[in-house]
């Protein structure tokens, strides 16, 4: 009974002792401690005393630091087998002091934990100073009248209470002369003797062993501990729901205030715009954050999500899911919610459907942004998650680390996934969670080495090793498991070391269930009741308060270091842009983009200023230009070949007709469609005197181009030009003088134009005439000579028949090449009609040019339909029908453009405008230079040091 009692009063102080680590100096309750635990094993020499295991619960608070040991002397106590002895004096004496130690250390225990409970709960609570106006004001004039400041100075502290217990050391020596009076051999062993009839009793109480004493011991502290830590559990339950109805409150907006960011939600603005500034990671910020890096398929995505309490990753069996940097923010909402940064949609990660979509998203985001060839992404995803007590970080996911690059991979995955790793992790604030398969030999790791060379001293770094319900069953010698948690195993060092299980490795587990199943598993696990492992290293729970600890640690201690370093930044480019561009604003890529769209928008306006005239003189002369060739070779020539005037006009309305139904309108759209392209292209690449800017020539010329190549001009113009041009062609009536005129001008520079030509073509083939071989010493070529020859035996032809057809006879082409062969001139058959199809055009020329001039007085004749004469003017006639042709399409094109095709053009080009604003990568590419890179810099530097500053005060205020 003795015992029994004693070691439960060991217990008690010991419980006391490691409630009270925060105090340094040596306290009575450590030598409580020790005494109690060398007086209650009277069997066991001191010098041989070895502290029995003690099995507690899990805690609810974390800590990097473990306790220092404390040297403490032992009081020297004889220990020897003494017979029990049936003295009850001093069987009850001994009996009275155990129970008044008993009362008094449970006493003074109770009271010092509720206290040190009170202290943790209340800074654990939240900062409800903006919320005072929902508590009526008669609650916050309490303290006027009750003074709570002198009620808690009133409790008593830890030296208080441990000045109220007893001296141990006197009763430890009262102790030890008692129990050498009660020796063998001693004066007082006659008496116990004769004293002791009881001892038959008490000898069964002996069967049962120390070692058995202290297991129920150990059971029962056990689960008082749970129960304690139920009640712990479900008081924190009611406090998150408490904040959560805090929370909604405010976001309904009772009085319509505008809350604050959260200090995480701006520390992540301040990392995402840096990600954004330089996607490669070569700016060295040194901003902190929790890097998660680990082997291949060790579980780093299960334990991101049991902190962010959601399924929130994608996962496969064995394969890389993770092939690009995931930024997970961490903050406390109301609701559990997830968002990406560049979007507005919300995921409810209490609902099933949600939660698929989002891992679907991050798949798809992954996969997007993996170039072709490649199998991982340097690109990081942003990612927000919050939810009811969260706990505030900013963690990033980065792809396992691989030993062997597999089929389906590129060759340089490997050395990319530990580039992306070295480059995360050299950053010297950053946290390096290091996670660890436990199921697996540890001699297979590779990430151990490489944080290792990274952070040799350990002095940022937090060692996981996941998987340990595996790990104890397949690992023969659970010592293997504690050296790996005390960092003996490893050449790693690290701030703390944690034991997790993230569940039973399937994949429709819930966060609850994983939960429920870890705290299972180390309640009944051996580690633990062994001392293998402490109750402060294991859980997701405990391990996500001490990595939010250490985070905030690490950010409070450099952040304003980072911020002074980007302020020096600002000043170097502020700097270096007065010196090369003083008389410009400062105007980053977006807002030089802005201003180019302006200039663009500007310039398509212009279009609607063009004069009709302008357009129509364009058209008909473009037009004119891209079908005079179809007409004369087509039309004119094959009908002026005719013997009379009405099988002119026959052949002319036929071919006319023909020409209409099937080229000449879709002619006239594409003639249209190039005006307006010229017309908008002169407008884009004008340069309009000191106030151009070439910066904008490389962005104006992709707008022009894909401008033009969306543009399609109306299906429907083709249809309704078609019926103008043939009404137009049917017409012969031609009404006074000056449009007769005005027909015989056009003939006239259409011939003139076509004879010149021909003079250029038959210059080409029979060379340079007398003069210019004389005044620039230049000769004729071989069958420039044969050409020549040629030449003059077919003018003498066509002299002696004027009215020659256009054709050559076979028996004039050998009348031809014979003359020729008795001259010493052999020629081909095919040279002579070539040479013949230029002599005879360009007879034919000269001779329609001396009909147009007879033609001149002919309008009296032909008003008199060429009655009672023999001049007919017929082609007269039809030059003026594709002149007024000409016209008439020319005004209805132009009425296509100014009415619809500029409006759309326009249009056009705001969309591509749009897109292009959309697209950063092509407004990068388009605006360059090094003017803009300039200013772009100097504006994320501002950005960032302008939010680290309020994020740095926002920090303060919350101290």
């Amino acid at each position: 009974m003795w015992r029994t009692r004693a070691a439960a009063a060991c217990v008690i102080c010991r419980s006391l002792a490691n409630s009270s680590y925060g105090i340094k100096r040596k306290s009575p309750l450590q030598n409580l401690h020790l005494v109690s635990r060398s007086t209650h094993h009277p069997y066991y020499p001191s010098s041989k005393f070895q502290r029995p295991p003690l099995r507690i619960s899990l805690q609810l608070f974390s800590s990097l630091n473990r306790l220092p040991p404390h040297k403490t002397k032992l009081l020297t106590v004889k220990h020897g087998y003494q017979s029990h002895r049936n003295f009850w004096l001093a069987r009850l004496a001994s009996r009275l002091l155990k129970v008044r130690y008993l009362i008094l250390g449970s006493a003074v225990g109770g009271g010092y934990t509720a206290k040190k409970t009170y202290e943790q709960w209340k800074d654990m609570m939240p900062d409800l100073e903006e919320y005072k106006w929902i508590i009526p004001d008669f609650v916050w004039e309490l303290d006027e009248l009750i003074d709570f400041e002198k009620l808690l100075k009133a409790l008593p502290d830890a030296d208080d209470l441990a000045r109220l217990l007893p001296d141990f050391d006197k009763i430890g020596e009262s102790l030890a002369s008692l129990k050498g009076f009660l020796s063998p051999g001693s004066p007082g062993e006659t008496a116990f003797r004769a004293t002791d009839q009881g001892y038959d009793s008490d000898k069964q109480f002996k069967k049962v062993s120390d070692k058995e004493k202290i297991d129920q011991l150990q059971e029962e502290l056990l689960r008082t501990q749970l129960k304690y830590q139920r009640m712990l559990e479900r008081l924190e339950k009611e406090n998150k729901e408490l904040r959560k109805l805090v929370l909604q409150r405010d976001d309904k907006g009772i009085h319509q205030r505008k809350l604050k960011k959260s200090l995480i939600d701006m520390y992540s603005e301040v990392l995402d715009i840096l990600s954004d500034y330089d996607a490669s990671y070569n700016t060295q910020d040194h901003l902190p954050r929790v890097v998660v890096v680990g082997d291949q398929s060790a579980g780093k995505t299960s334990v991101l999500e049991m902190i962010a309490q959601a399924r929130i990753f994608p996962r496969g069996s064995g394969e890389m899911m993770t092939r690009s940097p995931v930024k997970v923010t961490l903050s406390e909402g109301p609701h559990h919610v997830a968002l990406f940064k560049d979007s507005s949609r919300e995921f409810d990660l209490t609902k099933e459907e949600d939660l698929a979509a989002l891992r679907n998203e991050i798949e798809i985001r992954m996969r997007n942004s993996v170039k072709e060839g490649c199998t991982v992404s340097t690109e990081t995803i942003s990612l927000s998650v919050k939810g009811p007590g969260l706990q505030r970080m900013v963690l990033v996911d980065l792809p396992g680390v691989i030993s062997t690059v597999t089929s389906g991979m590129a060759p340089d995955t490997k050395e990319t996934i530990f580039s992306i790793s070295k480059a995360y992790m050299q950053n010297p604030n950053a946290i390096i969670l290091c996670i660890q398969d436990g199921s697996v030999d540890a001699e297979r790791s590779i990430v151990t080495d490489l944080v290792s060379q990274m952070d040799p001293q350990g002095k940022r770094t937090i060692f996981v090793l996941t998987k340990v319900d595996l790990a104890e069953k397949n690992v023969a010698s659970p010592n293997r498991i504690q050296q790996i948690i005390e960092g003996k195993l490893f050449p790693m060092k690290a701030l703390g070391y944690f034991a997790v299980v993230t569940g039973k490795g399937n994949s429709s587990e819930s966060i609850e269930s994983i939960k429920e199943y870890e705290e299972e598993f180390f309640q009944n696990s051996r580690l633990l009741k062994t001392s293998m492992l402490k109750a402060h290293q294991v859980t997701t729970k405990n391990l996500s308060l001490a990595v939010s600890d250490c985070f905030w640690k690490m950010v409070r201690e450099s952040v304003e270091q980072q911020a002074d370093a980007f302020k020096a930044t600002r000043f170097n480019l502020e700097t270096e842009w007065k010196n090369n561009y003083p008389r410009l604003r400062e105007l980053d890529r977006n807002e030089l983009f802005e201003k180019a769209k302006n200039e663009i928008l500007d310039e398509v306006i212009s279009l609607t200023q063009v004069t009709p005239k302008h357009w129509e003189e364009m058209l008909e002369k473009t037009l004119w230009e891209r079908v005079s060739t179809h007409v004369i070779e087509n039309i004119y020539l094959p009908a002026a070949q005719t013997a009379n005037s009405g099988t002119f006009n026959t052949t002319v309305d036929i071919k006319l007709k023909q020409w209409t139904d099937k080229q000449l309108p879709n002619k006239a759209v594409e003639v249209a469609w190039e005006t307006l392209q010229e017309e908008f292209s002169r407008f884009m690449t004008e340069k309009k005197g000191k106030e151009h800017d070439d910066i904008f020539d490389k962005l104006k010329q992709a707008v022009r181009e894909e401008t033009i190549k969306r543009h399609r001009w109306n299906e429907r113009a083709e249809d309704s030009l078609r019926v103008i041009q043939h009404n137009a062609l049917e017409d012969r009536s031609i009404s006074d003088k000056q449009q007769w005129d005005a027909a015989i001008h056009f003939m006239e520079e259409t011939l003139q134009s076509r004879l010149k030509d021909t003079e250029s073509v038959i210059e080409d083939m029979v060379g340079p005439d007398w003069k210019k071989r004389w005044l620039y010493w230049v000769g004729r070529t071989k069958e420039q000579n044969i050409r020549n020859e040629t030449k003059n035996e077919l003018e003498k032809l066509i002299k002696c028949n004027e009215d020659h057809p256009a054709y050559l006879a076979n028996d004039e082409v050998t009348t031809v090449r014979k003359n020729l062969e008795a001259r010493g001139v052999a020629v081909d058959p095919c040279l002579i009609k070539d040479t013949w199809h230029q002599i005879y055009r360009r007879y034919f020329l000269k001779s329609a040019l001396n009909h147009c001039n007879l033609c001149r007085r002919g309008f009296y004749y032909y008003q008199r339909h060429f009655v009672d004469s023999e001049l007919e003017c017929n082609d007269i006639v039809l030059f003026w029908r594709i002149q007024r042709m000409l016209a008439i399409t020319a005004n209805t094109l132009r009425q296509q453009l100014t009415n619809t095709e500029v409006r759309r053009l326009e249009k056009n080009v705001k969309e591509v405008l749009e897109d292009f604003a959309e697209d950063n990568e092509k407004k990068v590419m388009l605006l360059t230079g090094k003017r803009v890179q300039l200013a772009e810099d100097l504006k994320k530097v501002r950005e960032i040091q302008e939010k680290l500053e309020a994020f740095i005060e926002a920090l303060h205020q919350e101290k």
